[in-house]
């Protein structure tokens, strides 16, 4: 005897919604018919195994038989046409081919009022909505298109939830330093008791190990990680209700977590803050956050992991097992990437693929490909906070003192061998504070303090991003740390150099605390102290006045360099560097040029500006272009022209 072939899941459940739309017809065919005898008692259904969907919907919102019943009639009109005929027939008047309360009343079996009601499960879950306009029991009833999907066995997110929460894109397990954080999360959920589930809270710096955890830890407990961002969470109470019930209904019918992405978001008691409490505090089942700082639950209870990116040793490996034996071409430059900069693991994954395929393909230098890859990974953050300088300069175009000269160079040596002194000869093993390389640049303006940040820059392979903190510094109490505490959270990734112009808007000589503003003016400028000391990468502050600066502060700068308003010596070095090597000059006399006593960024100006007149005259540079661009400059500096009057410029 032939074995009946084993039905699929979707065959059964087919099958099961056929039987079930059955029983509801019957009741209209009934209906039409006149039987107003009782309808005789139910059998119950065999159960499928796994369960069909209409099972598993009835049980998870606890629906009674007539409001199991009555969803099935409003997923009839949609599933079998001959359902809204059955509706108009029983209902009197085939115009009304749509399904009613009042029609469920009179037709189906054990019906109640309640069945109905706002806090009913049909319409609390929004498994059915009634159209709205008329009376409760006459209006139109009709089947959410999510809840009609899923009963036919066709599993989808609900559109409305479209653009506000996507499935998680992590990929990769976890490093090893966060396999233990990963169990942990797991078992909290795991011995929590039903419905009780407390909010994961995933604090610290690194973004994106924080979402590789939440996503294995899920994935260890069945589960399907979605993530949502905290700036897209409505403020309105209407909306973020329905935001809830949806994603709740969702949950239900899904099986999955909801990570909410606060790690971009301020902590100021606005309403978007306030709606994200009632988020994390309202929502049942399964819900993380991953934000930089804890966040306080009053109704709810929490459970916070603290996740920092992988140590120093844990990314030398990782950098070791995604090159795999190209390690052995970088010519032992991965212990300066782990040295410059602090990636996570998926940077470095990213960075590695990125150096291998040009490696590949222009047979370059996988340790310089690999060092310029991590560049690139750390850039995106902090472009969008400040501006970055591409450097051009290089030693040979600064024309300063020897003096500092020779700090500049001591600088870059810091830079370099950080890691050998803090790391491998143990100067960090310490304590954290003053490790930082910060600087002071002190002079008046065109006097080079940019330039140098540039060779700086040129000579470490970094890049330069320059801060205006008289743009940074905010009116409003505690804005100035927040902005300051982007720029180096982005910062840190790349360990960039940082050029914060501008020093004194924040960094003027404190005066007496005479109110909150003052006191918090001092907090700012500690916390920029403070984040300059413990900077992996190189601070440097600018400043056209030394004087206004208080000496407290000045001793916690490792470096200070003076850069002097150039001599008449310097001045001649500075024209005879000035013009490229690819520009027409004729009869300059460096000897005059240099006695006029401008700044090295003015010369530069002022040579631009002569260039481009001879270009448009198609002559090569002249004394008589520089005396027309001279004239300009010293009429933008306001300065007598006495200076530039004389036959010598002929």
């Amino acid at each position: 005897m032939t074995a009946a072939p084993t039905l699929t899941w979707q065959e059964a459940n087919q099958r099961y919604l056929i039987s079930a739309l059955a029983v509801v017809k019957e009741c209209l065919e009934r209906h039409v018919a006149g039987d107003r005898r009782p309808r005789p008692p139910e059998e119950d259904a065999p159960l499928s195994v796994p369960p069909a969907a209409l099972e598993t919907l009835a049980a998870m919102f606890g629906l009674s038989r007539f409001e199991r019943e009555l969803l099935v009639l409003c997923a009839g009109v949609e599933l079998d046409s001959s359902v809204a005929g059955l509706c108009g027939a029983a209902q009197g008047d085939e115009r009304r081919a749509y399904p009613t309360f009042s029609l469920a009343l009179a037709a189906l079996a054990e019906p109640h009022w309640s069945a109905l009601t706002p806090a009913g499960p049909l319409r609390r879950w929004r498994l059915v909505e009634v159209t709205p306009g008329g009376s409760l029991t006459t209006s139109p009833l009709r089947i959410d298109e999510r809840v009609l999907h899923y009963l036919a066995g066709v599993s989808f997110r609900d559109e409305r939830l479209a653009g506000l929460v996507e499935p998680s894109r992590a990929h990769g397990e976890p490093p090893a330093s966060h396999q233990e954080i990963t169990e942990r999360v797991a078992q909290a959920w795991s011995q929590a008791s039903k419905g009780a589930l407390p909010v994961i809270q995933l604090c610290g710096s690194d973004v994106a190990g924080k979402l590789a955890i939440a996503a294995a830890a899920m994935k260890a407990l069945g589960l399907s990680l979605h993530v949502m961002p905290a700036a897209l969470v409505p403020t309105a109470p209407v909306d973020l209700e329905a935001l809830i019930r949806l994603w709740e209904r969702e949950v239900a019918m899904s099986g999955c977590a909801l990570l909410v992405d606060a790690d971009e978001m301020d902590t100021p008691d606005t309403a978007r803050a306030r709606a994200l409490s009632r988020l994390l505090e309202n929502t049942a089942g399964p819900i993380l956050i991953s934000a930089r700082d804890r966040r306080r639950m009053v109704h709810r209870p929490a459970v916070v992991f603290d996740v920092q990116k992988p140590g120093v040793a844990e990314q030398r490996k990782l950098w070791e097992s995604v090159l795999g034996p190209a390690v052995a071409d970088t010519d032992g430059r991965v212990e300066a990437l782990v040295s410059q900069f602090s990636l996570d693991a998926p940077a470095i994954r990213a960075a590695a693929s990125q150096a291998l395929v040009n490696w590949t393909a222009e047979s370059e230098d996988l340790g310089n490909l690999l060092w310029d890859a991590c560049r690139a990974q750390a850039r995106p953050r902090l472009d969008d906070l400040a501006q970055r300088i591409p450097p051009a300069a290089r030693w040979e175009d600064l024309v300063l003192p020897p003096l500092q000269t020779s700090v500049l160079r001591d600088i870059a040596a810091h830079v370099r061998r950080r890691a050998m002194v803090y790391e491998t000869w143990g100067f960090a093993a310490r304590g954290a504070r003053g490790l930082g390389i910060a600087a002071l640049f002190t002079g008046s303006s065109g006097t080079g303090k940019t330039m140098a940040a540039e060779v700086l820059a040129s000579e470490l392979h970094l890049d330069l991003y320059r801060i205006d903190l008289s743009s940074v510094v905010s009116k409003y109490i505690g804005e100035t740390e927040k902005n300051l505490r982007r720029v180096f959270d982005a910062a840190e990734e790349g360990g960039a150099i940082l050029l914060f112009d501008e020093a004194d808007a924040l960094f003027g000589k404190r005066s007496e605390v005479k109110d909150s503003h003052d006191r918090y003016a001092n907090i700012e400028v500690s916390y920029l102290l403070q984040r300059m000391e413990s900077y992996r990468g190189l601070a440097i502050l600018t400043t056209n006045m030394k004087s206004a600066l208080d000496t407290a502060f000045l001793r916690r700068i490792r470096f200070i360099v003076e850069f002097p308003f150039p001599a008449v010596a310097e001045r001649g070095e500075i024209w005879r560097r000035v013009f490229p090597p690819g520009v027409p000059t004729e009869g300059l006399d460096v000897q005059r040029l240099a006695t006029l006593n401008l700044a090295g960024g003015n010369i530069r100006n002022i040579a631009l500006h002569a260039a481009f007149l001879a270009a448009d005259a198609g002559e090569p540079v002249r004394m008589a272009h520089l005396l027309r661009a001279a004239r300009g400059e010293y009429a933008k500096l306001e300065k007598p022209l006495g200076e530039l009057e004389g036959a010598a410029w002929a």
